[in-house]
């Protein structure tokens, strides 16, 4: 079975230019492929993970992969998929972000001995004259075609600006560009991203008269159909600094049923033959496959040493154990207590675990909130300066645990 089938056995592939010619490519090491990531953040998140293993599982068959930060159309921001126009961002937050996409890629794709480049589309996109721009490229672009993009159809209910549709020129004159200057012959993204990429295939037909392709990952979803990656909190980010290995792990250790088996050979790499007994697993198998998912994503994201102490960490509180030395911890400022004590709200917030204090209210209404074994059922309670000396346990819902101590 060659990389091709390998990636299609995994339903990673979902949409496709043309068959024979990639699968080619690929299965003899000839693919020069590149896949964009936008600096919309200074952290990626679950739902870059897909596409960072995709062009993992590429490179290591011997495919050379190019990978696009994108700084030049950070400008402008991605429409695809979105109901609203992203947050302007200035130029320095830009290229903060992209700094700290390159550490984190790096535990992905082996950068050394030219095995993969990076490059940043600032570097020629903000070098375009814009009538130059419209001259050598805008004859090439229907706006009727444009317009019927699936990446434009969210947006134009509420009104679709010009400067976001400018988005499917800018992303296509990367492939272009990839493919004059580096060989690149094939492009992949998510699957909300088709038009765009055949916006690039085509230019270059256009342009240089030649074949490029165009490879689509699936999204990321569980098996309702909702998409993967966030979280009552907000996102799931790489950036340990952001969400925890523990949390990582604990996001993972709690997948659905249904969907745990189908994560493992989307995102784990385990050989496909290690998976296959595993889906005729039920019931309590069920949860060793979800301790399997958790340690295997939290060991490529973090290290084998963050996934073995979240292990231990998530096996010790599921069976009433002490051991919460690593369990997320937030330390108090003592100047935080009043009357040697804290109130629940003030210590919710402290701790970064609700956005609001009406959070705190509906999680108590609820029943959501635990904190030192003993559920939180008034707004008023308050804990103690020698109970925090302690350190107390927060389990927030069924899932989120977090320690709150001083010092």
């Amino acid at each position: 079975m060659g990389v091709f089938e390998e990636l299609q056995a995994r339903g990673l592939i979902a949409q496709i230019t043309n068959e024979e010619e990639i699968r080619n490519l690929v299965n003899t090491g000839k693919a020069v492929f590149y896949l964009g990531f936008d600096p919309t953040a200074d952290s990626l998140h679950v739902g870059h993970f897909m596409a960072l293993s995709m062009m993992r599982r590429l490179q290591l068959a011997g495919n050379k992969p190019v990978v696009l930060v994108g700084g030049g159309t950070g400008y402008i921001g991605d429409p695809s998929g979105r109901t609203d126009m992203r947050t302007m961002m200035t130029p320095e937050t830009i290229q903060h972000n992209c700094d700290c996409f390159k550490v984190q890629m790096s535990k992905f794709i082996d950068f050394s001995d030219d095995k993969a480049i990076m490059v940043n589309n600032a570097d020629w996109l903000l070098k375009l004259n814009y009538i130059d721009m419209l001259r050598e490229v805008g004859p090439h672009f229907s706006v009727n075609n444009m317009l019927r993009a699936e990446c434009y159809k969210n947006r134009m209910e509420k009104g679709l600006s010009f400067l976001e549709f400018n988005y499917m020129v800018m992303q296509s004159y990367d492939f272009y560009h990839l493919y004059k200057e580096y060989g690149c012959n094939i492009q992949l993204g998510g699957n909300d991203q088709w038009s765009n990429l055949l916006g690039g295939t085509e230019l270059i037909r256009r342009k240089l008269g030649e074949d490029a392709h165009a490879m689509t990952i699936p999204l990321l979803t569980k098996a309702d159909g909702t998409k993967m990656g966030k979280t009552a909190g907000g996102a799931v980010w790489l950036d340990p600094n952001k969400t925890s290995p523990f949390d990582f792990y604990q996001y993972w250790r709690n997948v659905d049923d249904a969907d745990v088996i189908n994560f493992i050979k989307k995102l784990t790499f385990l050989t496909l033959e290690e998976i296959k007994p595993m889906e005729a697993w039920e019931g309590a198998k069920l949860n060793e496959a979800k301790e399997l998912l958790a340690y295997e994503m939290t060991r490529l994201v973090h290290s084998e040493e963050d996934a073995k102490k979240a292990q231990e960490a998530s096996k010790a509180l599921f069976a009433g154990g002490a051991d919460d030395s690593n369990m997320p911890t937030t330390e108090i400022d003592p100047a935080k207590l009043t009357d040697g004590a804290i109130n629940v709200t003030d210590l919710m917030l402290e701790c970064d675990l609700v956005p609001s204090r009406s959070e705190v209210r509906r999680l108590v209404q609820q029943g959501g909130l635990t904190i030192a074994d003993k559920k939180v059922e008034d707004l008023n309670l308050t804990i103690s300066l020698d109970d925090l000396k302690e350190g107390v346990i927060i389990k927030k819902g069924k899932k989120k645990f977090h320690k709150a101590l001083v010092k």
